[in-house]
């Protein structure tokens, strides 16, 4: 290496901009890190397998419909209403088993097809009638929040379900749809986590490895010439809705097939939960957009955080606050670092 080499490379190592850029893009694994480290210190049963594990399973659910918003939030939306479609598709559900007395096999596509008719109805009120994204999902959330609990008047559903007209229902939940959520694969991997994960990858390769993917980013940066150019902005937005609403009802099916019975209060903190894991998600690798992998760390730094605090005996009433103190550190570290060169 000859000596002007050498002095580039001293001079690049030198650089606060580099070491600003390499801070923005690993601060949150470092933070990660950070956070396990001192949680096995603390507690050392945190590191054990199954307590991995067992984070995995509780954070699979926000990673799922986390994903749903990072695809909302590519083409330049924003889907309030996954936590109720989440929520919906756990009633939904528990009625088409318990009530309906049908399986798993019509159950799942049921309440699948319920999500992707929500998000194509979230899509006809943005993209058609031209309703802002924030007011026409947050409508639809409150829609179905009272829609949900119209058919059993507002009672929870389980088995011996009494319904309003004073009968009772005779069906059961199948035993294999409660396999969706209890499962584990070799005894150790929940079923949940391997949902999750494929989701994860068919997700990133659509929307980092395709022409549909690059669509739906430029769609989201500017609409106008997207669209210019030639590309159909108003089906990639309702695709994205449609994709949003899907996976929300996903993640509402692998909750009922978990607690094997239609809470009404099951999605009271999906939604700002699977927010949370996207807005972090943009802190990931110093990426600052929408992705679908930073979506997936941010769940799993959000489990990691509240399964630590939950061990350490932390009062629950503090939790949404330390939750939301990481996320704006997240953010701040991705954003407040940036440095304009003049």
């Amino acid at each position: 290496m000859t000596t002007t080499q050498q002095q580039a490379t001293a001079s690049k190592e030198r650089d606060p901009d580099r070491f600003l850029r390499l801070l923005r893009q690993s601060a949150v694994f470092v933070i990660l890190a950070a956070m396990m480290i001192g949680f096995t210190i603390a507690q050392p049963a945190f590191i054990r397998i199954n307590n991995l594990m067992s984070i995995l399973q509780a954070v699979s659910v926000v990673a799922i419909l986390g994903v749903g918003v990072t695809v909302t939030l590519a083409v330049g939306g924003f889907d309030l209403s996954i936590g109720a479609v989440a929520a919906s598709s756990v009633m939904a559900a528990s009625y088409i088993m318990i009530v309906w007395g049908l399986g798993v096999w019509i159950t799942v596509p049921l309440v699948l097809a319920f999500g992707a008719l929500v998000g194509l109805g979230n899509a006809f009120l943005v993209v058609k009638l031209k309703v802002p994204d924030l007011l026409a999902t947050l409508s639809v959330m409150f829609l179905l929040t009272g829609l949900q609990l119209i058919p059993t008047a507002g009672r929870s559903i389980s088995a011996g379900l009494i319904l309003p007209d004073g009968t009772a229902a005779s069906g059961r939940y199948d035993p294999n749809f409660l396999l969706i959520g209890r499962s584990k694969l070799f005894g150790v991997v929940p079923f949940s986590v391997i949902i999750m994960l494929a989701v994860a990858v068919l997700l990133y390769v659509l929307t980092e490895r395709t022409r549909i993917g690059r669509l739906l980013f430029a769609t989201g940066g500017n609409e106008l010439a997207t669209r210019l150019a030639g590309a159909p902005t108003d089906r990639l937005k309702t695709l994205a809705y449609v994709i949003s609403g899907t996976l929300a009802a996903l993640g509402g099916i692998v909750v009922a097939a978990r607690v094997g019975r239609g809470d009404v209060s099951s999605g009271a903190s999906l939604l700002m939960d699977s927010v949370a894991a996207a807005l972090i998600g943009f802190a990931v690798l110093g990426l600052r957009r929408p992705n679908t992998f930073g979506t997936i760390v941010g769940a799993v730094f959000v489990g990691v955080l509240l399964n630590g605090l939950t061990m350490l005996n932390a009062p629950y009433y503090a939790q949404d606050f330390v939750k939301g103190a990481v996320l704006v550190g997240a953010l701040g570290l991705t954003y407040g670092f940036s440095r304009k060169k003049t």
